[in-house]
């Protein structure tokens, strides 16, 4: 899997790009805010996921009313171009090979990526909203019904709040409560399910990461927390659904009298276990660090498990981030896919890493 080549008009500080690309390595190097996170969003938003923004409208150029993004991906030998044209006031229009898609789950099960950026790195230290981005991001361009489940759910838990906000001023609001609640336990299923079995997987591959990682010093244990009266999250959604509904029906008076949804897959986490004890809590900087990156590194292990290719793995200036030995074992652990790397500076990585190397600057690339 691989995307050859890269079009931009109006996107962020790119007024218009086009460029082709190694099937191997590419270092993108430039000072900062030249654009260097901005390439790699692009390529990024073209499997279906953006890091930096909820909203459309913010990937578009200030003077500007629209902005396009097109890719020429390759994947099992077969060929693609993603294309997705966003508008300022009015919804995006996005295809695969000229054919209209309906949903960011289709368009995104094209290209694959796995994104490593600074702010991974305090994965295990951040809340748990961090931890549920991971998850929401990897199980999304694997699974088009999680994303679907995803999306619904998080319409329904939007306008439960909502309801719940502004029935203190209209109690009349509280009459369409549980229809709301029933439609996030049905979504909600969906999400436990598909999370449970993609933390088993971690659970199978990130331990080895770490420990080879760590040169055999450290084991790794993850652990996936969810609604309390899930016996078993791995469930059919079927089974799951139930559960979620006597749960959320338990604390209603209490979501009503608080103002807020307390019950729901929208607080799940990850637990993260350093050598028997909370890495959040415990963990050094090093072990934290250590423990973020296997996880991303286990995420591109599974996607290559389940679609026979490895994913683009974007490195957006994070080994800058890295000391020696951690930048070493990253860069060895990458062979076998496309990989882009941003930094500041190109003299290290170029030589180290070879492939095509460019130069980012004003939001131009050479």
């Amino acid at each position: 899997m691989r995307i050859r080549g890269l079009h931009l008009e109006r996107f962020r500080n790119y007024a218009g790009l086009s460029a082709d690309f190694d099937s191997a390595v590419n270092v993108v190097y430039g000072d900062n805010a030249q654009g260097k996170t901005n390439l790699i969003e692009a390529i990024a938003y073209l499997s279906g996921t953006s890091h930096r923004t909820r909203f459309d409208r913010e990937l578009i150029q200030f003077d500007a009313d629209s902005a396009l993004l097109r890719g020429e991906v390759e994947r099992r030998k077969r060929d693609f171009v993603l294309e997705a044209r966003l508008y300022r006031g009015r919804g995006r229009q996005i295809s695969s090979n000229g054919v209209k898609l309906k949903t960011m789950a289709e368009f995104g099960g094209v290209l694959n990526t796995v994104l490593f950026c600074p702010e991974d790195l305090s994965l295990i230290r951040a809340g748990a909203a961090e931890r549920r981005r991971f998850l929401d991001e990897c199980i999304c361009q694997l699974r088009p019904r999680y994303a679907e489940a995803l999306s619904a759910y998080r319409r329904f838990h939007e306008q439960k709040t909502r309801i719940l906000r502004d029935s203190a001023e209209k109690p009349s609001l509280l009459d369409a409560l549980d229809e709301f609640s029933y439609g996030m336990v049905q979504a909600g299923a969906v999400v436990v399910h598909y999370r449970a079995h993609f933390l088993r997987r971690l659970r199978e591959t990130a331990p080895a990461i770490h420990l080879d990682f760590s040169g055999g010093r450290e084991t790794l244990e993850l652990g996936y927390e969810t609604v309390s009266a899930v016996t078993d999250p791995e469930a059919s959604p079927r089974e799951l659904l139930p559960q979620l509904w006597d749960h959320m029906q338990r604390h209603r008076t209490a979501e009503i009298a608080g103002r807020i949804c307390l019950s729901g897959p929208h607080r799940d986490d990850i637990s993260v276990d350093v050598n028997g004890r909370a890495a959040r809590t415990y963990g050094s900087q090093g072990q934290t660090r250590t423990a973020a990156l296997s996880l991303k590194l286990s995420a591109r292990e599974i996607f290559q498990e389940d679609t026979g290719e490895y994913p683009v793995l974007l490195l957006d200036d994070v080994l800058s981030e890295l000391d020696p030995r951690r930048q070493e074992f990253v860069l060895n652990r990458i062979a076998g896919g496309q990989v882009f790397i941003t930094c500041c500076e190109d003299d290290r990585l170029s030589s180290l890493a070879g492939g095509r190397v460019f130069h980012v600057k004003n939001g131009t690339l050479v």
